[in-house]
């Protein structure tokens, strides 16, 4: 019953999200980016839900459009992270020997720097913009993809139906794209489910820290960083990004709970 409840919930956190993100295409209540200065630091009223900023601009219109531009960014990130993790694990994984050795070197090095201070750095040589964010971030997950598609990849290519295909002549490539990827494929949809929550919360910190989406643009993180000021005086402007990373989060991470539990056949009992 615990188990259903979060699914529910988790598909309804993210069902929310997707639906701001599309209302956001086609209507959004003000321009996230004009100032008006007539209205500065306006408290939630119906003419603004949830308030102004301190130039005026309505905190849920840039609310909304934030939300598009979070989930676009962690959608390219985990896309990007995916698929390399997915080319390098499973030739660590299936080809061993030096090919393995040398992957998880490098895999190994990069694990060594925690994820958000590799991203700074990445951010620092390529430039603030959101191109240099998916690749940061993708640079800084990819070890964790990476490790996932390997071990499955070590445990499959000893199974029956791969010793079969090796012995009818079967090319490496075929065998792999045949019988290792789509058996591969659950762990890493649980972990690219995480991802993206991951992925998040990071676009957030680095927004907060000033190297994230450069302004105007509004993001969850930028928009935090704008609100430290007047967290006294107006504290719906960290309100509003604030509940949207945490329902973002919260409704991701229940969502990928669900997943695992219907993939996982330790669960199937």
């Amino acid at each position: 019953m615990r188990g259903r409840a979060h699914k529910y919930l988790g598909f309804g956190l993210v069902g929310l999200l997707l639906m701001v993100i599309l209302i956001g295409f086609v209507w959004l209540p003000y321009d996230p980016l004009a100032i008006d200065l007539d209205n500065v630091l306006a408290p939630p009223s119906w003419a603004h839900w949830l308030g102004t900023d301190q130039f005026g601009r309505d905190v849920a219109a840039r609310a909304m459009l934030g939300a598009r531009i979070s989930a676009f960014i962690a959608l390219q990130t985990v896309a990007l992270t995916v698929l390399a993790g997915l080319v390098v694990g499973l030739a660590s994984g299936f080809l061993r020997g030096w090919t393995d050795r040398i992957l998880m070197t490098f895999s190994d090095a990069l694990l060594a720097f925690p994820g958000i201070l590799l991203a700074l750095s990445l951010i620092a040589v390529l430039g603030q913009s959101r191109h240099s964010i998916v690749i940061a971030l993708s640079i800084a997950y990819l070890p964790s993809v990476v490790r996932v598609v390997r071990a499955a990849a070590l445990s499959i290519r000893e199974r029956e139906y791969v010793e079969a295909s090796r012995a009818a002549g079967d090319g490496t490539l075929y065998t792999v794209w045949r019988y290792v990827l789509p058996n591969a494929l659950p762990p890493v949809l649980i972990i690219a489910t995480s991802l993206f929550g991951w992925v998040v919360l990071s676009e957030s910190a680095l927004s907060f820290l000033g190297v994230g989406v450069p302004a105007p643009a509004p993001t969850w993180g930028n928009m935090l960083s704008s609100a430290r000021p007047y967290m006294a005086s107006a504290s719906w402007l960290s309100i509003a990004p604030g509940l949207c990373i945490v329902a973002t989060l919260l409704g991701i991470n229940m969502l990928g709970d669900a997943l695992r539990d219907r993939l996982d056949p330790r669960n199937a009992a």
